[in-house]
């Protein structure tokens, strides 16, 4: 099976407190580095869990960008897509005492990818997945939509996920149009983002309820039993088992995730 994920590709700074943030002093912490994004994590998943992965997107030669393609590489992804100079994103996750995270992301260059620069043996594949923060600015939202139409000259099926209610509130002018125009196959969302988003025609709704598991068309389907160390993307691996193997491979994959520091596998 060959899934294409085309989105951010992040080097990603996980911060665990180990106490309250204090304000105006130090708090200590566990600071760990590695490869994120939301198209580079899904990528990632599902090579480790038996998929050929290939990501597409934009991103930076700077030390930034040349650490987190070279993790993402060693996992098994083929990365393809123009690199700058400079401008790789960052994603700085700010995870609690009990796993939950706030994250503060810079795109960098990610939103910057243009329909053109986009090469259709990129998108011969059986599943593209698209990270939403693709569908909120532009140029990278037509560049979306061109990868879409390319996949589907392959047969592909096409996924997106919403990403984040803020964006979905904020660019949701933005995002609705683009999936009217793509009519995606899956839609993956947690319960908030849902909310904001509204009702979307779609062949599969996928609604991720956190430690209450997913629904999926209206049928609930339980999380597995285990610690949650850190729950930084654990909604995209999810994503990636959902796309190799349905909802139970995906519910194990969230919860390998979440036993960790970190996004990837």
């Amino acid at each position: 099976m060959q899934v294409v994920s085309l989105g951010d590709l992040a080097l990603d700074v996980v911060v665990r407190v180990e106490s309250d943030v204090a304000r105006d002093a130090d708090t200590p912490a566990r600071v760990s580095l590695s490869a994120g994004g939301q198209g580079a994590n899904v990528a990632a998943w599902a090579a480790a869990l038996g998929a050929s992965a290939r990501w597409v997107g934009k991103r930076g030669g700077d030390a930034a960008g040349r650490l987190a393609a070279e993790t993402l590489q060693r996992l098994g992804v083929e990365l393809v897509g123009p690199v700058e100079k400079t401008g790789n994103g960052v994603v700085v996750s700010l995870v609690d005492s009990d796993g939950a995270r706030s994250m503060f992301p810079d795109r960098g260059v990610a939103r910057l990818l243009e329909p053109v620069e986009l090469r259709a043996p990129w998108l011969a594949c059986d599943h593209l997945h698209v990270s939403g923060y693709a569908l909120l600015a532009e140029p990278v939202v037509r560049a979306a939509v061109r990868a879409i139409d390319l996949a589907r000259v392959s047969g592909a099926r096409i996924s997106i996920d919403l990403s984040s209610w803020t964006h979905v509130r904020a660019y949701g002018r933005t995002m609705r149009p683009a999936l009217a125009r793509v009519a995606p196959d899956v839609v993956f969302g947690n319960e908030r983002e849902w909310d904001e988003l509204g009702a979307l025609d779609t062949t599969t709704r996928v609604v991720k309820r956190g430690a209450r598991g997913i629904t999926v068309d209206g049928a609930d389907h339980a999380a597995r039993d285990g610690d949650v160390v850190d729950t930084t993307g654990a909604g995209d691996a999810l994503a990636a088992g959902f796309l190799v193997g349905g909802p139970e491979v995906a519910l194990e994959a969230a919860a390998r995730c979440v036993a960790q520091v970190g996004a990837m596998p």
